[in-house]
């Protein structure tokens, strides 16, 4: 096995070699910062944001859902890949994604953009298209039952991205047992074990979880 732990040095050498975030993504993350305070901690970096317009550009979806939008950097990341698709946002705070759509708007990207306020376990479950390409970044007690809801609407060969997989790296600590690490550990193995998907974590930011369904 060929595996390293990453420094900040290593993290902030990568960052820097990633095509950086441009003013109104820098803005955005400012504010986030400003208006959220503890909550903050809850946006995407930077560089999980670059990756996530790539791949959204790479797979082309004509249907993306996001789980999970808070004030809007990765939403507005997703947004900006998509070549004639459109995504659908799921999320139950009116305060904090009233920031997104601001900054959707100033995007150009609206028009590309359906918002859904409410329980994602309902909201979601209501939702009957066929689903593309899919980010799940919201609260981790419920990322099973979103799971399974995303992975009934994925096509096969769909793409789902899933955030904080690696939990600080305190999933691969036999000595922290507290809930949310628990919590993830279940998760991943959930996905590890489930024969539908093909997965593999990829060690960016938090923890960055690719699920293609298997076709």
């Amino acid at each position: 096995m060929k595996a390293f732990a990453m420094d900040t040095a290593l993290a902030r050498y990568i960052l820097d070699h990633t095509t950086q975030p441009d003013p109104l993504l820098r803005e955005l993350a400012a504010e986030t910062e400003a208006r959220t305070g503890d909550h903050a901690g809850m946006q995407i970096s930077a560089d999980q944001g670059r990756f996530l317009t790539m791949i959204t550009q790479l797979v082309a979806p004509a249907v993306a859902v996001e789980v999970g939008t808070f004030t809007g950097y990765s939403s507005l990341c997703i947004a900006r890949g998509l070549s004639g698709g459109r995504l659908h946002c799921f999320d139950v705070s009116e305060e904090w994604t009233s920031i997104a759509r601001r900054y959707w708007e100033r995007a150009g990207v609206s028009d590309r953009v359906t918002l859904t306020l409410g329980p994602a376990l309902e909201t979601l479950a209501a939702f009957d298209q066929p689903v593309d390409l899919a980010f799940l970044d919201a609260d981790k007690a419920g990322y099973p039952a979103y799971y399974e809801l995303l992975m009934d609407r994925l096509r096969p060969g769909g793409l789902l991205m899933v955030d904080n997989t690696l939990w600080t790296g305190h999933v691969a600590d036999p000595s922290r047992d507290d809930e949310m690490t628990v919590l993830m550990r279940e998760f991943n193995d959930l996905v590890a074990e489930d024969p539908r998907v093909t997965v593999v974590i990829l060690p960016i930011a938090d923890g960055l979880t690719m699920v293609r369904k298997n076709g």
